[in-house]
């Protein structure tokens, strides 16, 4: 099992120790990348995919890096409408 499939599997598994740091990896791994605002841009961060237009936008945890449930929750339900995982 490679790298993709071990991170698809465990957002599958929506653990509750989920972080924005495992999340950006997988994004990364799904050909998306990261646009921010500079300093200023606050906890929403885009990630935009050029292949097919695809945005997925997620609320980067602060002080820490674990994300909540219901935030996990909707990075996999989103992922999966679109077919990616």
């Amino acid at each position: 099992m490679n790298q993709l499939e071990k991170a698809i599997v465990r957002l599958k598994l929506l653990p509750k120790d989920y972080t924005y740091s495992e999340a950006r990896a997988l994004l990364f791994r799904l050909g998306f990348n990261e646009y921010t605002k500079g300093k200023t841009s606050g906890s929403r961060v885009k990630f935009y995919r050029a292949s097919d237009g695809f945005i997925i936008l997620l609320h980067k945890p602060h002080p820490g890096d674990q994300m909540s449930l219901g935030a996990t929750k909707a990075l996999k339900a989103v992922l999966e409408r679109n077919g990616d995982i």
